[in-house]
């Protein structure tokens, strides 16, 4: 995953941490003038079954309006973007 380009916009540089359910990445945003750093996080689907995905999206995606709808808050990491790549779903925080 190292040097991956995600959504043609997050190039992966390090890897944090892995576990079970996903991995945890410091990314680069190639878009933004000098390419600040965010946490991308990757949640892998335990199964490719069409429910399964549809379940996991559906989660993921509520996740995503939840911390955009907090906003900024000390202790919350603030959403910069969210997206699923080959069945794969991928949130960045800052």
């Amino acid at each position: 995953m190292l040097g991956k380009l995600l959504d043609g916009r997050y190039q992966v540089v390090q890897i944090l941490s892995s576990g079970g359910f996903g991995e945890t990445y410091i990314s680069q945003d190639t878009r933004r003038p000098g390419n600040p750093q965010c946490v991308l996080k990757l949640l892998k689907p335990a199964s490719s079954d069409t429910q399964y995905l549809q379940i996991a999206r559906r989660l993921f995606n509520s996740e995503a309006e939840i911390l955009e709808q907090l906003g900024n808050h000390d202790q919350i990491p603030r959403l910069l973007a969210y997206f699923e790549e080959e069945q794969q779903f991928f949130s960045c925080k800052n």
